[in-house]
């Protein structure tokens, strides 16, 4: 097996290159016997998106867990939160086969070893050291198929208080595994819904269905300007991300969603501590000291997110590129259609528009993140190289999974990608003279150390 496909939160690969049915079912024996001898599990849970390599892998992956001895609840076609919350009523551990924002000739596994998230870090080092050992049980398990849909869209919609107000929503699912439940969750609540790219084929309309690209929600974009609607919605391919859009047709940032959502929760819940990712903007770490709450910097990944936010009880999180743990009210699942429902409800109950509630929040000149194509085996050379530059400086910086260098009223942060052969960066300034300083000086030491 390519040692490149076991990353920092999950395995993925390109289709069939790097990841394939032989590679799944060897990930299944070593799957099934890691939970039997290690967990002392009896079963797991399985499910898949929408790719046309998924059916195949399912069902190689599931070849392999049964050999082993270990029972399977099949669920079939699900969204990751989805599956998620399959893992959670079942008290069992499992693995989701999708490479979610990736292109559609990628695929992947998440699976997990424990109740609150993902396998990360040494998890997974670990597991592939497991693999390769090659020592799998025998045994004869048992396929249990499943069901999940309707009890999950039953959860989801008995979480909302909708207003009086019928919100007009433009549903961008990119032809994803969300297209299996959208229609169907929205049509139960008090909306005017329009949705496109439903053909549920898995042929993304954008090289990367990621919806915190923003020209990715150039359809959504023109849709909501045409039939002037409330807000646009965008989806990834697995249902865990997120992208909003005006009805102005102008993107709305994960931010301003979430300072939203926290001026809306923030008296109902009895936890404040609300969670955010370095590459998100300092608008909503000021908005939650300005509330009197508490902001918890964690580093970027469901993996390490999701697990603080179960473990600590921290009733709401965000992470930039678009993932939204909402746990005030129900189990987070990392659910984009539910997030997105949390925003439609404020909008029910309110008579301003989504652009006028922006207009309400502060906002700090930023760039982009910015990605630039590196290598693996010499990526994390690179971050060294820069930290040891700002220690010559004597630049202040946090080392979360990269580097957020500090400076008075700006910062900026690069890191590796745990998800490809790519560097990434990310600055912030309260003056845009400083922002395009600090951009330039980062760009440099990333041109001159990535060779």
């Amino acid at each position: 097996m390519n040692d490149n496909i076991f990353r920092e939160y999950d395995i993925r690969g390109k289709y069939p290159a790097d990841l394939n049915e032989d590679v799944a079912y060897k990930i299944g024996l070593g799957y099934g016997s890691f939970l039997q001898e290690h967990l002392n599990m009896k079963a797991c849970i399985v499910s898949h998106d929408n790719r046309l390599s998924s059916p195949n892998l399912h069902d190689s992956l599931i070849k392999g867990l049964i050999e082993t001895g270990l029972n399977v609840y099949d669920y079939g076609l699900t969204t990751t939160p989805m599956h998620y919350y399959a893992r959670h009523v079942n008290n069992l551990y499992g693995i989701m086969i999708t490479a979610s924002h990736n292109p559609s000739d990628e695929n992947g596994f998440k699976f997990s070893f424990d109740e609150y998230a993902n396998a990360r870090g040494t998890m997974i080092k670990d597991f592939q050291k497991y693999i390769e050992e090659g020592k799998f049980l025998k045994g004869q398990g048992e396929i249990i198929k499943k069901d999940i849909k309707d009890e999950y869209i039953d959860y989801v919609i008995s979480h909302l208080k909708f207003g009086k107000r019928k919100i007009k929503v433009v549903l961008d699912p990119a032809n994803g595994v969300t297209t299996t439940i959208a229609r169907e969750i929205f049509s139960k609540l008090n909306i005017d819904l329009t949705i496109i790219n439903e053909e549920n084929d898995g042929h993304f309309p954008n090289h990367h269905p990621d919806p915190s690209i923003e020209e990715n929600l150039q359809m959504l974009k023109d849709k909501v300007k045409e039939i002037k609607a409330d807000i646009g919605i965008g989806f990834d391919g697995d249902g865990d991300r997120i992208g909003i859009v005006d009805e102005l047709g102008n993107r709305v940032s994960i931010e301003d969603y979430a300072i939203i959502i926290l001026r809306n929760i923030i008296d109902k819940v009895d936890n404040k501590k609300f969670l955010y990712d370095p590459k998100c903007s300092d608008s909503f770490k000021d908005e939650i000291e300005r509330l009197g709450a508490t902001p918890v910097i964690c580093r970027t990944g469901t993996s390490y997110t999701q697990e603080k936010i179960l473990r600590e009880n921290i009733p709401f999180g965000i992470q930039y590129v678009g993932h939204i743990s909402l746990n005030d009210r129900l189990f987070s699942t990392e659910s984009a259609m539910y997030s997105s429902l949390r925003l439609i409800e404020v909008l029910s109950k309110t008579d301003k528009s989504l652009s006028e509630l922006v207009n309400t929040i502060p906002h700090y000149p930023n760039t982009p993140e910015e990605k630039f194509a590196s290598k693996d085996n010499i990526k994390h050379e690179v971050i060294e190289k820069i930290q040891k530059y700002c220690d010559n400086k004597h630049w202040q910086y946090l080392e979360i999974d990269g580097l957020k260098v500090l400076f008075k009223d700006a910062w900026a942060y690069v890191r590796c990608s745990n998800t490809g052969p790519n560097l990434t960066l990310r600055c912030e300034a309260k003056k845009k003279e400083d922002l395009e300083n600090l951009h330039q000086i980062f760009l440099a030491l990333i041109n001159m150390y990535n060779k």
